[in-house]
């Protein structure tokens, strides 16, 4: 049996007889005798035969037009053609004609944790490379911490990170450091006087240490809160009603010293505190009004009492200068006629008796 074959450009032929490779076939025309069976292969696209690669790779011709990539388990690589990235290669034997395309290979580690290859990031985010990688990020008002099979290993700053996605647990615990507010509402609370009363509490905080407050403690804005908590109860239990409306507004400094060395333990900063209300039972909110009207009433009852006494001593103060010194009882009736004569058109009196008193019988009258 004669054959006659055509090998076009870009085009290589195979040559089997009896299922063994024979001859390697490039462009031209070609004449085939006996029984014998061509495959034609596009060199633009992978090589593929359902003959085991190695054997055909006996042949010298054929291994040269070919350019081999083997994929380990534990590994990928990132094919390029003509410097633009296609595909991803798992775990297995690749064959790619030579003289075609440009074909570049990037093999990357899968059993690592960092990716340590220089891929570029726009490919990470790819759909391809997706199921391959895993991605962190921390925001900017944020810190992180990098544990790898549970172990901490380094803290981490804003940004976005990826690493392989295998069999190593990988996890960044991240966390807010700008200043945030905590409410303690509602504290129901007893005085030294056995007083009850509820206190809505605030205080302001900062992580300043990411590796204390996630690593050493468990929970931190938990363990301040009941910190805080405890510390306001205990001094609140030392001071009577009275002291502690007194002293209200110093308060939260005092506690602060109290806890300091504790919340520092936490990896944290408190930057103010106070409190925020002061809410009395319904009866104790009716005596403190009752006390406080007393109290006010008391307070005017005084200052009438010392304006009256003024009043009197002041008299008394005149009336003394008065007995003394003529000329000043004659200046005093000159007053009241002043005043009088404001009022009244006419007035007669006798200029041989007392001024003053012919003005009061007049004024009596």
């Amino acid at each position: 049996m004669i054959k006659r074959i055509k090998i076009k450009a870009y085009q290589v032929g195979l040559v089997f007889e009896n299922r063994k490779l024979s001859t390697v076939l490039q462009e031209g025309n070609f004449w085939l005798f006996g029984n014998k069976e061509v495959v034609i292969y596009e060199m633009n696209q992978a090589f593929v035969s359902a003959i085991e690669l190695d054997i055909l790779l006996q042949n010298e011709v054929l291994a040269s037009l070919l350019e081999v990539v083997e994929v380990a388990d534990s590994e990928i690589a990132l094919y390029f053609v003509n410097g633009n990235f296609k595909e991803v290669l798992t775990t297995g034997r690749y064959a790619f004609w030579k003289g075609y395309t440009k074909n570049e290979f990037i093999k990357a580690d899968l059993s690592k944790v960092n990716i340590t290859e220089k891929i570029p990031l726009v490919l990470l985010e790819t759909v391809k490379l997706r199921t391959f990688v895993r991605r962190f990020q921390v925001l900017n008002y944020e810190k992180g911490l990098l544990f790898v099979n549970g172990i901490f290993v380094k803290e981490l700053t804003a940004g976005t990170y990826y690493f392989w996605n295998n069999s190593i647990t990988v996890e960044v615990k991240n966390v807010d450091v700008r200043q945030q507010q905590m409410e303690i509402s509602g504290q129901e609370l007893l005085t030294k006087d056995k007083a009850g009363l509820r206190i809505n509490f605030f205080v302001r905080y900062q992580v300043v240490d990411v590796v204390k407050a996630l690593v050493n403690n468990k929970e931190f804005d938990k363990q301040l809160y009941i910190l805080m908590q405890l510390a306001l109860r205990s001094f609140v239990g030392g001071l009577t009603l009275d002291e502690l409306l007194s002293k209200k507004d110093t308060i939260a400094a005092a506690i602060l010293d109290e806890v300091t060395s504790k919340i520092t333990d936490l990896g944290l900063v408190v930057s103010d505190a106070g409190i925020r209300d002061v809410i009395l039972p319904g009866d104790m909110k009716e005596i403190m009004n009752q006390v406080l009207v007393a109290e006010k009433k008391a307070q005017a009852n005084s200052i009438m009492r010392r304006e009256e006494t003024a009043a009197v001593r002041s008299m008394l103060n005149t009336a003394k200068l008065m007995e003394e010194n003529e000329m000043l009882w004659k200046l005093k009736e000159m007053e009241y006629v002043e005043k009088i004569a404001d009022k009244i058109g006419e007035i007669t009196i006798s200029g041989s008796g007392n001024i003053i008193g012919q003005l009061k019988e007049i004024f009596v009258k």
